[in-house]
């Protein structure tokens, strides 16, 4: 039903707790504990909600009602529609007049715990003499009529076809189901397992989403128990960087799962309690075990379902949640083992924070205070995604994210990395030339390298997981035909202090711990600050090509060599002009040149094998002595495999076939852009004798 999910979640009272008894068996197993709250769990709770306000998790009654009437008015226009098609196909006029037709709501609304502003979920219910093809051509032409639709976008192909909208100002994906049933009862229940007989397949999925949404409400001891829990474990996620499916983290559904799982093991606690419960119960939980809510059923439909005994891909799950309706499904197959650290860990904090609450040593906000992720980590790989229309770079980034979980697989693989964590907000991309119109997105990844064993260098190449990404991207995006001559993906490693200099200053938060220097400011009005630390040698952004130019400096055996790398295929003007006068910056402020003597004194080095040079001492260099160092890199938005200067690299074999490589080298070809920028207003680039090592990010880490 949906109004359901608001007619029965109200503005939560001042909490009265009346003892109940829980006849019910919830769950698969008995559960922990059926204590009933104390006076101190019911102050609690109150002091959760009062916390949970401003963050606008509760949406004003105002807003809930114009959702109401807005899907009222869905549900009609859907009941309307179907009329209309009936009519058309000759159905007998005793048929039509009890055809009906419905709107359901699932995710986050039909759990009633939406917050202000989110999109809602919506299932449009038909009798079978009406065809998906029906759904994507007269039912969009109707919409379209709507005078309160706006944004209307059908996405036909999609793995579960989706038509998005804005009716009234609210957003809304509907999906489409076509029942084997000749008329559409008002008090149908999509809980029933036979409904899904003789449907095919993109209707089961469509389906799938309503099923296991009302299993979830009719497995948890009580509801506003269960959404209050599931509103702040939400809002901890998101606050703390892991809220995302696709990214490989948990999305809503997965959430809502795990926050019922704890309600069942404890039926008669309140939010406060759950809350706790939940951290407890899931920093010790056994991955791989999964998490159930229901024993599986087989309704002998013959459709796939999870089972690590009959399915071996299955037995490599990670973090199994399984959906509690049939056919039973793992909703977090995107983790990795990456991920999962994080998420277990973030689980033991926040066990450790809510132990402390319990306690009455901290506040409820503490939990909910953002980490900065910014500030994490050492290392981090940034993603860029660029397109020259608006229309392109949404369906680009759109892409692009749906495949990051691989790049990340990619760098896990490496025998050199222990971590990589994506964030899942992305920030808007600077643009490269100023009077050009792009539209770019940036994602963040942290990378954690592992600790070396030896006093030896190590070089770390991560141009074939980059590659066998960017390949995976451009292969889709040219055989699904939305690929265009100006999308491109650049891939750059940059240190901490770097990511200041691509992120909005919103989105970098200062460090409590002051840095003498006050480190780099963030990007302001689209220009770049070039007051660099020296010992940070940035990882310039530099895609590649032909014209380029590369430094290579040298300190003494026994202290670091690094290089820096670049070349300017692909690149704009405004970029170029950074990428120059920054490392001349970094010139001088390592050797106390002049701009003017810059060329003479960096080609000699070059040239003649070079005398020593030293690089200034660093509080940042000796805090981190034993911690790895990158000191060389460059980055790729192009396709090709990247092969290194010395003989012993073999390049390595193209994920993509024979076809598809042909139609992504002329992809290359259509991309590539020749250097042509007059450098007239910078000093002089210091010559270089040594080849580029072209498409590749490569890392030199030392003791």
């Amino acid at each position: 039903m949906w109004r359901h999910a608001d007619e029965s979640r109200k503005r939560f009272p001042p909490i009265e707790y009346q003892s109940q008894q829980t006849p019910k068996h919830y769950g698969i197993t008995s559960p922990i504990s059926l204590a009933q709250p104390k006076e101190a769990d019911l102050v609690l709770t109150q002091k959760l909600i009062e916390t949970l306000r401003p963050f606008g998790v509760f949406e004003e009654e105002l807003e809930l009602q114009r959702r109401i009437l807005v899907l009222g008015k869905l549900n009609t226009l859907v009941q309307v529609w179907i009329r209309e098609v009936s009519e058309v196909k000759n159905i007998p006029s005793s048929v039509i007049d009890n055809v009906g037709g419905k709107i359901f709501t699932f995710g986050s609304y039909r759990l009633g715990v939406h917050t202000k502003g989110a999109d809602i979920d919506a299932l449009c219910v038909a009798p079978r003499h009406v065809e998906r093809s029906d759904f994507f051509s007269s039912f969009y032409e109707k919409l379209k009529e709507q005078e309160e639709v706006k944004d209307l976008r059908a996405v036909e192909e999609a793995f579960v076809p989706v038509i998005k909208l804005s009716f009234d100002g609210i957003e809304i994906d509907i999906l489409f189901a076509r029942l084997a049933l000749q008329t559409i009862p008002e008090n149908l229940d999509l809980r029933d397992d036979g409904l899904l007989k003789n449907l095919d397949i993109r209707c089961i999925r469509s389906l799938n989403g309503c099923r296991v949404t009302d299993e979830i409400l009719h497995l948890v001891p009580n509801i506003e128990n269960f959404r209050l829990t599931l509103r702040a474990i939400k809002l901890w996620a998101k606050r703390h960087n892991i809220y995302s499916n696709i990214l490989g983290f948990l999305g809503g559904v997965s959430w809502a799962m795990l926050v019922a799982r704890t309600c069942q093991l404890y039926p008669n606690a309140v939010a406060s309690t759950l809350v706790h419960k939940f951290f407890l119960v899931f920093s010790k939980w056994e991955w791989p075990n999964p998490v159930l809510l229901k024993q599986p059923e087989d309704c002998n439909l013959n459709l796939p379902v999870w089972d690590p005994r009959v399915t071996p891909s299955d037995r490599y799950h990670l973090m199994p949640i399984i959906t509690p309706a049939y056919p039973q499904q793992n909703s977090t197959y995107n983790v990795s083992t990456s991920t999962r650290a994080i998420m277990v860990e973030e689980f033991k904090r926040g066990l450790a924070i809510t132990d402390e609450i319990l306690l009455n040593k901290a506040e409820w906000s503490k939990l909910f205070e953002a980490p900065n992720f910014f500030q994490k980590y050492k290392h981090y790989i940034v993603l860029l995604a660029s397109a020259q229309t608006e229309k392109q770079h949404l369906e680009w980034v759109g892409l692009v994210e749906s495949k990051i979980r691989i790049l990340v697989g990619n760098l896990e693989k490496n025998e050199f990395i222990t971590l990589a964590h994506v964030n899942p907000q992305s920030f808007p991309g600077p643009k490269e030339e100023i009077d050009k119109e792009e539209f770019s997105t940036i994602w963040v990844i942290g990378v954690v390298f592992k600790k070396m064993e030896g006093p030896e260098n190590l070089n770390v190449d991560l141009t074939f997981d980059i590659q066998s990404f960017t390949d995976t991207v451009y292969r889709q995006a040219i055989t699904s035909k939305m690929f265009e001559a100006d999308m491109k993906i650049t891939a750059m490693h940059v240190k901490r202090k770097q990511l200041q200099q691509l992120l909005p200053k919103v989105a970098i938060q200062r460090s409590k711990r002051k840095h003498s220097s006050d480190g780099l400011r963030a990007m302001n009005d689209g220009s770049l600050d070039l007051s660099v630390d020296s010992d940070n040698s940035m990882s310039v952004p530099s895609p590649t090509g032909p014209s380029a130019a590369k430094i290579a400096r040298a300190s003494s055996p026994q202290g670091h060599i690094y290089f820096v790398i670049l070349s300017f295929d692909g690149i704009g003007h405004g970029l170029k002009i950074f990428i120059i006068s920054y490392l001349i910056m970094l010139i001088i402020a390592e050797d106390g040149t002049k701009p003017d003597n810059v060329g003479t004194s960096s080609s000699n080095a070059a040239q003649k094998g070079a005398a020593p040079l030293k690089r200034p001492g660093s509080p940042v260099l000796h805090d981190s002595e034993k911690k790895p160092k990158v000191d060389s890199v460059q980055q790729t938005p192009h396709l090709s495999p990247c092969l290194s200067a010395g003989p012993a690299n073999k390049r390595p074999a193209s994920p993509l076939g024979n076809e598809t490589s042909k139609k992504v080298e002329e992809v290359r070809q259509r991309s590539h852009i020749t250097s042509n920028a007059d450098l007239s207003d910078v000093p002089i680039l210091p010559t270089n004798p040594i080849p580029v090592v072209k498409n590749s990010i490569k890392l030199r880490l030392s003791r």
